[in-house]
């Protein structure tokens, strides 16, 4: 299963924790951080378990699931302002907007 990333990567610890606890009861509770899909991928569950994660990451998280279709690749930032003092624009604010008007097509 593959969870969309934050804008720049950032991650609370709260955030960090809930997911691998929801990974560790509901899957296999191994991980692959922004591999080759770009996304949080979680490797290893069953069937019957997919709407649950779903369910918890959608409702209870507030997280936008992953993956893509052929169409268009997950879009993915740098750190930009946040980090970065030659940043010369908000690339965090570039990516919510992208993932917000190609939304259709990113699934």
């Amino acid at each position: 299963m593959r969870v969309n990333q934050p804008a720049g990567k950032y991650y609370s610890t709260d955030y960090l924790k809930k997911l691998c606890d929801l990974w560790d009861f509901r899957g296999s509770g191994v991980t692959n951080m922004h591999g080759s899909a770009g996304d949080i991928t979680l490797l290893g569950t069953t069937t019957k378990q997919l709407e649950e994660v779903f369910w918890t990451l959608t409702h209870d998280m507030g997280q936008d699931l992953g993956g893509s279709g052929s169409n268009l690749r997950t879009p993915s930032d740098c750190l930009g302002q946040s980090r970065c003092e030659y940043a010369c624009y908000d690339t965090n604010a570039l990516v919510y907007f992208l993932t917000n008007e190609y939304q259709d097509e990113l699934h």
